[in-house]
Order: C-alpha cells, then structure tokens, then sequence
C-alpha cells in the first residue's frame, strides 16, 4: 500500500485522506456492554479532538453525543467494513461544534477486556469527499477520454485505463509489462526539444530528476486505424512514497490531431513569406520544395513552362500542343532528387495533388506534390492549403518571369547605348567597365563616354541615374546623347553641366502635381561629372553636379580624390558648378567611377576608394591591367549597385609636334603666316598638304584680323600621323558661319572652301575670344586640291 504525499494520498491510492473505513486509518471506539469507551484511537483523537485520558472509562453518550443529536439507522455506504449496522448522528467535537457523522457499529464477542461493540466514527464530509473521489477515480478509469498511463520504475507500462484501449485498440494486457517502443514501434516524439529521442528516456528523465515534461507531442498509427497517423499531447510526473523515495512515473495523453494539422497548416503558411524572394523562377520553385517537403508531402515536383524561364510572354495555342514544361525542382523527404513510383491521381485516399501554377488562366507549370508510406492522404484541408501556396507561388514565379523580361530588355537597350568601344586619341590612354548590380536591382542608369573635341582636347564623362530598369537605361541613354550634344559646342565643363541642369529642371516644371509624382522624370536627381583634358598643355578641367570627384594617381606614386567643389545633382538646385583646373604630370591616370563600384553593403564609400588608390599607385600597371585589378578586388569587385569606370592615362603632345605664332592684327601679316605654316609643314615632312594648309590659313587669319581683332594666334598641331589641326584665336565672340555666294559676289565663299577642304571644322569659345579650328587629314581623302580646285570654278 502506498502514500502519495504530494497529494495527500493514502496507501490504497484514494485521495483526501483515502478509505474512511481503512484499519489503518479510521477514527475507531471500543465500548464495553455498558456504553462505556474503553478503546479510543489516535485517528479519532485527530477528527474529534478529544483525548483518550479524556474519553476511557467515561460513557460514549456522556462525551460525545451533541445535545441535538436524534439518531437514525442508514444504509452502510460501499466500502465500509462487513457485518454491524450504520447509523447517523450528531457528535460533539471537543470545541463544541456538531460534527454530522456515520457510525459503523459491529458487535463483539464479550472477553475479560469486557469490550462489546467496535465503532468506526466518519465525519460526514470526510465520506462525501471519499465519494467524490471514488465516482472522479471511476470516471477516469472507465470514462475519460484521457488516457492515462503509470510507468514502473523500469520504464515499463504498469497499469493503463480503459481510454487506451479505446484509442490505440490494444487491450490492457498487451500494454503491461511491455515497453512502448515494443507496443508502437512506428511512434515518435515530434517536439523539437525531444524530437529524436526514445519515449523511455524522457521517462527515465522525470523518474530521476522529479522534474515534469508537460506538453510533449507524440505521433505513431494505431492498431484500431493503421493507415493514419495520430498526435497525442502528452504530460508526465513522478509518483513516490511519503519518504520522497521514487515509484514510477504518470502519464496523461490526449488526442490533439485536428489541432496539431491545423497548426501545422497556419504554421506553413506563414513559412509561405519565404516563396519569391529571389525573383527567379526555378529558384522560387526550390523555395516551394523547400517549405512542403517533408512537413507537407513526402515528394514534390514542380515543372515550369519554357517562356517562363525564357522571361517571355506565352506563346499563343497552337495545333502542335501546350507549351512545353521542363522539370526545375524534384525532392523528396529524404533529401534526394530522383522520384520513382508517384501513387497514382486515382489512388484511393487521395495521396496525390496535380495542381496548376497558373495567374489570371495563364498556364506557367505545374505542382505535384505526394505521400507515402503511414501518412494520412491530403485532407480537403490539406487540398486548401496546397492551392494557397500554390498560388503564391504562381504569383511569385510570374513576377519573376517580368522582371527577367524587363532586366533582359534594360540590359539590351543599355549595351546598345553605352559605346561598344570608345574612340583612340592622342595623348590618352583609356580602359573601361561596365557591371550591373547583382541580385533584384539589376540593370541601372550608370554609364561612361569619351568624346573627341577640338584641338586634340578630349571630353570624358561618367554619371549616375536615380534608380534602375528600363526607365533608368532609358533615361540614361537620353542624358548621355544630351551631352555629347552639349560637348560639341566645346563648353567649358562648368557650362556643360549649366546647360545640362537646365534642361532636367525644365522637365520638372512640366509635370503638374495632381498627373505625376515631380520626381517622375527620372532624369531629376543624376549625379554627373563632366572633365576635358587638352594634350598640348596638360590640362584638365573638372566640373561635378553631385558625383563622386575622380581619383588621380600621379607618376610618384600618390593617389587620391580630387579636391573639388561639388555641385548640385542634376535638376534640384539652380547653383552654379564651379570648374577645377590642374595640371597633370605625363603619365598620369585619372579614375572616374559611380559610388556602386566602391560603395559597401553599409553604405561605407572609404575602404573601397582607399582600395582604389592602392591600385592605382602601382605605377607599372597599364590601364587595362589596372581595371582588371580593381573588379578582381574582392573589397570592391562585387557590385551590390550597377557601376561604372573609365580610366584614362594622360600624355603630352610632344614640343615637335606643336607650333604657334602670334600675328599682328594687320592685313598684310596673312602672307607671313601662310609663309610660317609652309616652312613648318616643310619642316614635319607634310609638304603634301601644303596648299590646303595655306588656304585654310589665309582665309582664318584674314577673318580674324578683319572681324575678331587683336590678338590673333596661329597654332598648328601634328596629331599622330593622321590629322594636322590648324587654329586661329582671336579676341572677338562673334560666329562666323557658312552663306551661299551669289554669282555676282566678290565674296563669301571663304569659309566654304575651308570645310570643303578639310575634314571637320568650328569655333570654341574662351574667356578672351574665340578659335576658330580645322581638322585636315594627312592620309589620301579622294580629293585632290587640283580637282577639288577644278569643282569650285
């Protein structure tokens, strides 16, 4: 018999103080024939509070019967001791309260102790509760849908209700003694805390330290319904004796199936937010495989249309048959790939799903999803729930689809409109790259350009549109035809960059509020940076509307970032943008970048710069060696944003290869300057050009004298082998430009001789007038000066 001392039990496994009627425990009175106590217990001491030095040799009636008491016979309650008769009555506590209560009085035989009756005295509400007990202890034996189990110390079953049986469809027999992974075989703990573990360690667990383990989920098939499987929530405690000394362990389980696949269905919904984050279709399909396999289904397989990997639009039906699918992902719940005995669509109890992975009736694929082995088939709830992440899935791979679309488009459009290959001129070396951002972002608005200008003079160019896409390339192919259009004019960096902004800040004006956003011109916010070198002085002239200076590396070594003014972004303010002048070394390299290729996940632009310089500091590094370093540095190689770099080594234009004279503004100095310039082209091995030289130079020289005034320069310069440039500065502003001759005309046609003459020609503006230039190519053009002479009579 034990004593459950946590709980107040007794020995026969009774609560509240156990069986009333129990020898052990009962309140009990001997009395002699006359009535009088001569036997009084310790229990009856307890209930009644009276003494037995109090109680001995003193009639029962006298000591404990209630002044109100009116006995009456009762019918003996279940468990009270065999033989004698019961009877309610109203005893007095030694307090002077009433205690209601039952007595059992059986007869004895008369001995020399004289004793004639034993009375087993029960307080009234000491039986209801015993009753009460008795019925809950009953119920949940017999009637509780709560199966309980008690564990000996061995682990092994050593009692179970009839629940049990009625659940798992094992008689009582065939569970004691045994232990559970001999009864279950296929059962296991699927809390993550025990997931893994044998049931009889967690039971050895609460057996050892005391400790409960509430709420532990357990999954097996039973033998009354093999063919599924079932989720028991399961709680345990230790039983031990009034010592604290260790019994066995207690156990309560009840079925919770409904609720743990319902919660299993919110739960993967939820993990349905981790579909279509990589806006790539078979990568999407690998994020559906992994959030249904295993939880959901044991094997899926999901195949996709082929313009859908193409990131095309679908193809119209034809007679020939659906667009053709291509398997992206196949798994199964043990981690391989290769799936081999699908159940059929009909297998009865449903354990395969065909779903369509369509948006709007637009097929893109479709889902398989199965089951094997002791699993319940997919429910109509389960059927539900694939639709939804099916369907989300379908949405995700759609977007996917139009954004490969759009990227494919965006990265055509911006190759063709970044220069395949920029121009050779003298006195520069120049090496480039171009990367899209990785991930999402995609193509962006960056981009690069080398312009040739007058007098060997070369623009260059980098900028940065807001934003990325098809409406960033665009707008990026826009503002870069805009200044090759401005640069033509040959603006000073500063002027370019004016003009420039005022154009984006006009299309700003025309967006009215209530039609579009005003930053709905994606031009409103490019960052840009326009710089020319000139060869014959080593010039450069910098100017920057809110974009990264370049970095100069010098022939010593010394690399850093231009120290600048830096203006506005393009379109925001109407401030000025103040040009840098430096004078660069032979040699010298000039590194113009957008802030994606130096700019760190965090935002930090310094330690890629400072990258940046390193390698810019090598000296023995040509230009294209150089960018091959700088995208191979692992601190500024990966291109989180679009980015873009144009590197350009700078060289002088060589003393030989220049010649310049300053003319008097007198008309009879043109002769000397057409003498000047045929002495020095005598002089370079270019007599051949001669005659078209001394025109070119006669008729420049005399306008200016004529209509700019003092002080007139002439300049020759060698460009290589194949271009003579010939100018003449004066000091005034005004145009001069080509007009039609009358016949009658005694002039007019100079300056249409001139670009017949030569290869292009214009006019530049500077702080103190004018040049006019002319380019005249050293190599055979077709035309020969008798010939083009012969045409113009």
């Amino acid at each position: 018999m034990t004593t459950i001392h946590s709980t107040g039990r007794t020995a026969d496994g009774l609560p509240g103080g156990g069986n009333p009627y129990s020898p052990l425990t009962a309140a009990t009175a001997v009395l002699d024939q006359g009535g009088r106590v001569t036997g009084w217990t310790g229990a009856a001491e307890d209930q009644y509070g009276f003494t037995a030095a109090e109680v001995l040799g003193r009639p029962f009636r006298e000591v404990l019967e209630h002044a109100q008491d009116s006995p009456s016979p009762t019918p003996c309650p279940d468990g009270h001791p065999r033989g004698g008769r019961c009877e309610s009555r109203t005893l007095r506590h030694r307090d002077g309260r009433p205690v209601p209560s039952l007595l059992h009085l059986s007869p004895m035989t008369a001995d020399s102790s004289g004793a004639a009756w034993l009375v087993v005295l029960v307080p009234a509400d000491h039986l209801q509760r015993w009753a009460t007990d008795q019925a809950m202890l009953s119920g949940l034996f017999a009637q509780s849908p709560v199966a309980l189990t008690v564990y000996g110390p061995d682990t092994r079953v050593a009692w179970v209700n009839d629940a049990l049986e009625v659940q798992f469809g094992i008689r009582p027999e065939d569970w004691v003694g045994r232990y559970i992974k001999d009864v279950l075989p296929q059962g296991e703990i699927v809390t993550s805390e025990h997931q893994g573990r044998p049931l009889e360690d967690v039971i050895a667990r609460v057996l050892t330290t005391g400790a409960p383990v509430l709420n532990l989920h357990y999954r097996s098939p039973t033998a009354a319904d093999p063919s599924h499987l079932r989720v028991w929530s399961c709680s345990y405690f230790r039983l031990q004796d009034a010592d604290g000394r260790p019994l066995g362990v207690c156990e309560s389980a009840f079925d919770i199936t409904d609720r743990y696949e319902a919660r299993r269905r919110l739960a993967l919904l939820g993990r349905a937010s981790t579909i279509g984050r990589s806006l790539d279709a078979s990568r999407t399909a690998g994020e559906l495989a992994t959030v249904v396999v295993p939880e959901f289904a044991d094997v899926v397989r999901v195949e996709l249309a082929e313009h859908v990997l193409a990131g095309e639009e679908p193809p119209a039906a034809t007679a020939s048959g659906p667009n053709p699918l291509r398997c992206v992902v196949e798994r199964t719940a043990d981690g391989g790939t290769a799936v081999r005995g699908y159940p059929s669509e009909s297998a009865e109890g449903r354990l395969r799903l065909v779903l369509p992975l369509q948006v709007g009736g637009v097929p893109l694929g479709r889902v398989t999803l199965a089951r094997f082995a002791a699993r319940d088939p997919f429910s109509d709830e389960d059927h539900a729930l694939a639709v939804e992440l099916v369907s989300r899935t379908a949405v995700c791979v759609d977007n996917a689809r139009r954004y490969a679309r759009e990227h494919a488009t965006a990265l055509t459009l911006q190759r063709n409109l970044l220069p395949a290959t920029l121009p050779e001129r003298t006195g520069v070396e120049i090496a480039h790259h171009y990367a899209p951002a990785a991930g999402p972002k995609g193509v962006g608005g960056d981009w690069y350009d080398v312009i040739p200008l007058s007098g060997a003079r070369v623009g260059l160019v980098v900028g940065d549109v807001v934003g990325h896409g098809l409406n960033a390339a665009v707008t990026m192919g826009r503002l870069r035809t805009t200044v090759r259009a401005l640069a033509a004019l040959d603006l000073d960096p500063g002027e370019l960059l004016t003009r420039l902004d005022d154009l984006v800040a006009q299309a700003r004006i025309g967006i009215h509020p209530a039609e579009g956003d005003l930053n709905e011109d994606r031009a409103i916010g490019t960052r840009c940076l326009y710089a020319v070198y000139d060869p014959a002085s080593g010039r450069c002239t910098a100017a920057s509307a809110g974009h990264l200076p370049p970095v100069v590396a010098l022939p010593d070594g010394t690399a850093e970032l231009l120290d600048m003014t830096i203006g506005p972004p393009l379109g925001i303010g109407a401030l000025p943008f103040e040009c840098t002048d430096l004078t660069l070394p032979e040699g010298s390299v000039l590194a113009l970048l957008t802030d994606g290729l130096v700019q760190a996940s965090d935002g930090d632009l310094d330690s890629g710069l400072a990258q940046l310089c390193r390698v810019l500091s090598r000296r023995e590094l040509a230009p294209a060696d150089a960018c091959s370093a700088i995208i191979a540095s692992p601190t500024i190689g990966a291109t989180r944003d679009d980015a873009a770099l144009l590197l350009v080594r700078v060289h002088r234009l060589a003393e030989p290869h220049m010649a310049s004279w300053a003319i008097s503004a007198d008309p009879s100095e043109v002769a000397r300057a057409r003498n000047m310039a045929a002495r020095q082209l005598t002089d370079w091995g270019l007599d051949n050009v001669a005659f078209i030289v001394e025109l070119v130079v006669s008729e420049l020289v005399t306008n200016a004298i004529r209509y700019g005034g003092a002080p007139v320069c002439l300049r020759l310069l060698r460009d290589r082998d194949r271009t003579l440039i010939c100018e003449v500065s004066d000091g005034g502003h005004t145009s001069p430009h080509l007009r039609r001759a009358g016949l009658d005309d005694e002039g007019g046609r100079g300056l249409f001789l001139v670009a017949q003459l030569t290869e292009r020609w214009g006019t530049r503006y500077t702080r103190d007038g004018k040049t006019i230039w002319t380019e005249i190519p050293l190599v055979a053009t077709g035309k020969e000066p008798g010939m083009l002479a012969f045409d113009l009579l």
